[in-house]
């Protein structure tokens, strides 16, 4: 087994470090940093033993040469295995021809029900592309201390977490927290109103550019947001703080709430906050009985459509969606596995939302990731302004149209 560290690569420095040999699995890899390079030295180090007769060769880039280096090493010299993302992010890889259609490895190794939960975000045209080995949730991360002081129950539906945020705000307490200085953070509410409002399959046509930002149904997501946004449900100045900074205030007791990703934990513990204190909900009910879709960011490996061993890059997926391979692999990384036969590190907020996800109706990969580039800024921009000012949500909405119909046009 050999690892290669791969920086910034040119293409030609691609194709030279990829001349796959007979028996020879070549990986493309872009987990630069100490976990997920640990953890995935000890997958090849099990797949070796599993397959003493495979050579493998990975690659190792950084997140950010990666991205800029897929789409050359696709189509010019791909290597067998390589990294990347599920829902609409793969889609134009798979449009291209550049994935192989992996369904077989899904049927056979039993994968439409271990790993259900990504199954759609894994499927294009009737087919699937990949396969998942790590996510982790979003969801309300919230003070239990003081929803337990003030006697607020933990709400299941959108009246209960209305009346959670008026009776936080009658007491002095700001209901919810967020730093929008660097946008993404509203992407996190808007995914989860419209998912909770309109379900898994609209928000999928929303940020696949078919469904127009003024269509009514994407209005009642802004009817929802305008309930936390205008009573003041929301802390001030939240343009000005970044995601990190937003948390002093729930540290401090000022605010309850936070719609986040698990990452959030760490430095929420770190900065003194404990089991006892601090507690994850999932995003409450809104339009009854809708099924629940979870926003969990989902790392996944594909063979490319032009790899020189797709047999042994097919033994790769296979091995890899195993429960006892993906469970070893997060308790690395601490996240979640996604094979839901997999054992969860014993942490409470991991235990949560491996409940959460291997129960949802869909997942979502978050709006700046579903959603085009282009359309993506433009919308967490659009999304920043009107939390600041609602009152030009339909100037909003009409320019985010616009931008969508210059995204459609190149496509």
């Amino acid at each position: 087994m050999r690892a290669v560290i791969m920086p910034v690569l040119t293409l030609s420095a691609i194709l030279l470090s990829q001349s796959a040999m007979a028996g020879e699995l070549v990986i493309n890899y872009d987990g630069s940093d100490p976990a997920p390079k640990e953890s995935f030295t000890m997958v090849i180090d099990e797949f070796k033993k599993a397959n003493p007769d495979i050579d493998v060769k990975w690659n190792v880039f950084d997140h950010e040469g990666y991205k800029t280096s897929i789409r050359n090493f696709l189509t010019a010299e791909p290597p067998d295995i390589c990294a990347w993302y599920a829902g609409n992010r793969m889609a134009p890889f798979v449009k291209a021809g550049f994935f192989e259609d992996v369904s077989d490895v899904w049927e056979e190794a039993g994968y439409n029900e271990s790993l259900a939960s990504t199954k759609e975000s894994m499927t294009i045209d009737g087919k699937k592309w990949g396969v998942p080995y790590t996510y982790y949730q979003w969801g309300v991360y919230y003070r239990k201390d003081i929803f337990e002081k003030l006697g607020i129950p933990v709400p299941k539906n959108w009246e209960e977490f209305l009346a959670a945020c008026k009776t936080l705000k009658d007491n002095g307490v700001t209901p919810i927290t967020i730093g929008t200085k660097f946008l993404w953070t509203t992407a996190g509410v808007f995914d989860y109103l419209d998912l909770r409002v309109n379900g898994y399959d609209f928000h999928n046509k929303l940020t696949a550019g078919e469904i127009k930002y003024t269509d009514p149904r994407v209005q009642k997501v802004f009817d929802r947001w305008d309930e936390l946004v205008k009573p003041g449900y929301f802390i001030d100045n939240h343009s000005t703080y970044s995601w990190q900074e937003a948390l002093a205030p729930m540290v401090q007791g000022d605010a309850a709430m936070y719609v986040m990703g698990n990452f959030c934990v760490a430095p929420l513990k770190q900065a003194g906050l404990t089991d006892d204190t601090l507690g994850f909900f999932q995003f409450p009910e809104i339009t009854a009985g809708l099924p629940k879709a979870e926003d969990a960011p989902t790392d996944t490996f594909h063979i490319p459509a032009k790899a020189t061993n797709k047999a042994d890059a097919k033994k790769f997926l296979a091995f890899i969606g195993q429960p006892e391979i993906q469970t070893k692999w997060n308790e690395i990384l601490g996240q979640l596995p996604v094979n839901n036969k997999s054992q969860v590190a014993d942490d409470p907020f991991l235990q949560a939302g491996f409940e959460v996800l291997s129960d949802a109706s869909g997942i979502a990969q978050f709006y700046d990731r579903d959603t085009d580039a282009q359309m993506a800024k433009a919308g967490m921009e659009g999304f920043q302004e009107y939390m600041m000012h609602p009152e030009r949500r339909e100037k909003i909405l009409k320019k985010l149209d616009k931008v969508q119909e210059r995204v459609n046009r190149k496509k």
